[in-house]
């Protein structure tokens, strides 16, 4: 089974079998998986809230950077690729259980060089909360 293959058998569940430790613990549901885009629910935790109770931009980032790095092994590249930057702008927030909704998307696929989006929805999918863009590269493995 590829890894695109093992990301899609766990749509509609916890992504438990995630490689980064970091994802497992952010904990999303997989909605969907194709090759270069992804969808993942999270729920909103107490620990991830800044002092006005609001989703901290710390950890909305680290979002985008793993939902973008899983998009990335949807690519079953042999090469690892690692983020080289990411550009995130904040539009909204969302408070403590709301349900969040990451979408990714491949821009630009190169030889040596990927440009993928993440966009941060709430729930239904009405209010934008954060767009990132980072730009990625294959290393030789």
């Amino acid at each position: 089974m590829d890894k695109l293959e093992i990301l899609q058998s766990f749509t509609g569940k916890e992504f438990t079998a995630s490689p980064s430790p970091f994802m497992r613990w952010l904990n999303p549901v997989v909605l969907s998986a194709e090759e270069g885009e992804v969808a993942f629910q999270y729920t909103v935790r107490a620990e991830w809230l800044n002092p006005m109770g609001n989703l901290h931009g710390g950890v909305t980032a680290a979002i985008v950077d793993d939902s973008i790095g899983a998009t990335m092994f949807t690519l079953n590249e042999k090469n690892f690729i690692v983020t080289v930057n990411n550009s995130i702008d904040y539009f909204s927030t969302a408070k403590e259980n709301d349900h969040i909704i990451a979408e990714t998307k491949i821009i630009k696929r190169g030889k040596q060089f990927v440009n993928a989006q993440c966009e941060i929805w709430n729930a239904d999918k009405t209010r934008l909360i954060v767009r990132g863009t980072s730009n990625l590269f294959k290393i030789n493995t």
